[in-house]
């Protein structure tokens, strides 16, 4: 009896504006929750097939998701580890038993944003429990071989492991210039001393002393210099290297390197211009020149000018604060100036952002309707970059969903309206009999 199926059209009205109202109360609610996707609802039409004239109402069903594909705008905070994705995707998180789960057992959940603080272990999470995971770097600072496709290399970011380091020294650049007139006869044969200071493994300064005496000879110029290399870490051995370097005169590569010897412990490779030799605490590369190069170490009728000596390494440095880039690298920063990349935070993408399972405090699961998890390196493919010091706002707009209330408040009472007027025209039937 299509009376009776109005009857049901409008109950079935009234449910699925309740279920409306609950998403836009829900919305209104987390307006101001940082990170949170707006709930929205879908309603469908049901139709009846019959055989008679007669029109029976199908009524109306409605589906309910999570607007996870939208992104909401980055506002500036003061934390470093106040972080979000700047796009499209979001980044691995766990809960605390995840921190010492193994890989294949944690719980991998997705986030686009958080607020994050290093707890009393040195991990990394958020007031409501979400442990923020990434890659770990080697000593390099580079990741390696990870696994894209599942959380299985992904580990807990724990900065306390990082409070002190100190960074060896492994290669010196020198770049200078030497007097051509010293070479010359009559020269007093006096040499230049270049001290350059360097880090053993243990964060002590120590200092390289190269030492370059002309070679003068009776008439002319030699164009040819000794050089000695003492480590003040060594005071047995005297010199550890020692190279005699000599330098054209012609017109077109005046002052360059023609050739170097290198003996005591030393090793000079033409190709590369560097200079090898080994300190206690290991190898280390001194970049002296290509032959016939204006690179590295000259010598110009002009004074001894040490223009650019440059080497890597660090002091022993106190951890000061973590950052983390838009390439979604960590990297603690030390007291003495020195950065070091700690960890990959990756942001993970699937082929249907609205099908993941939606959890507590802003974190989402992979389903079978979001499709499989990918791990991007942040800015990179589809996924954005990763915003240190910025939080997502919520993607609600409140002005839009007042309206839609007031929508929700119409269609509800018109459903109730129907439900009146069926019982209305039901009771006059019911009459009929008197």
């Amino acid at each position: 009896m299509s009376i009776s199926s109005s009857l049901n059209a409008g109950v079935m009205g009234l449910s699925v504006n309740g279920t409306r109202l609950a998403t836009i109360s829900d919305n209104i609610a987390n307006s101001g929750t940082n990170g949170y996707k707006r709930s929205l609802v879908d309603f469908s039409s049901m139709v009846l097939q019959t055989r008679s004239a007669a029109y029976a109402a199908g009524g109306v069903e409605v589906a309910s998701y999570k607007d996870i594909a939208a992104t909401g705008s980055l506002i500036s905070t003061g934390s470093a580890t106040d972080i979000a994705v700047s796009g499209r995707g979001l980044f691995p998180v766990t809960d605390n038993s995840g921190v010492t789960e193994l890989p294949s057992e944690r719980r991998l959940m997705l986030t686009p944003t958080g607020s994050f603080y290093a707890d009393q272990n040195g991990n990394l999470r958020t007031q409501s429990g979400l442990f923020l995971l990434g890659w770990p770097a080697d000593g390099q600072g580079n990741i390696g071989n990870v696994s894209r496709n599942s959380g299985v290399n992904l580990e807990a970011v724990n900065v306390a492991t990082s409070q002190f380091t100190a960074t060896p020294t492994s290669r010196i650049d020198l770049g200078i210039n030497i007097p051509a007139d010293a070479t010359r006869s009559g020269g007093t044969g006096d040499s230049y001393l270049l001290p350059v200071e360097y880090f053993d493994n243990l964060g002590r300064a120590q200092t390289l002393t190269f030492s370059f005496t002309p070679t003068v000879p009776a008439t002319g110029a030699s164009n040819q210099w000794s050089v000695t290399i003492e480590d003040s870490a060594d005071t047995v051995s005297g010199s550890i290297g020692d190279l005699d370097i000599v330098f054209t005169d012609n017109a077109t590569s005046g002052g360059r390197i023609a050739s170097v010897a290198a003996t005591s412990g030393a090793s000079y490779d033409s190709t590369t211009g560097v200079v090898s030799i080994t300190l206690p605490h290991g190898p280390v590369e001194v970049f002296v020149g290509r032959l016939n190069d204006s690179a590295g170490i000259t010598q110009l009728a002009a004074p001894f000018a040490p223009t650019s000596v440059a080497k890597d390494g660090a002091p022993i440095g106190d951890l000061q604060s973590v950052e983390i880039d838009e390439h979604g690298y960590l990297q603690a920063i030390y007291d003495s100036g020195f950065r070091r990349t700690l960890y990959q935070i990756p942001v993970g993408d699937v082929p249907n952002m609205n099908g993941l399972s939606a959890l507590d405090s802003q974190a989402y699961s992979v389903s079978a309707a979001s499709g499989n998890l990918y791990l991007w390196d942040a800015n990179t493919g589809p996924v954005g970059g990763i915003s240190g010091y910025a939080l997502m706002e919520s993607t609600t707009d409140i002005a839009q969903e007042l309206t839609d209330l007031i929508e929700t408040q119409r269609a509800y009472t018109s459903n109730a309206k129907i439900v009146q007027t069926v019982d209305e025209m039901l009771q006059e039937t019911t009459n009929l009999k008197r």
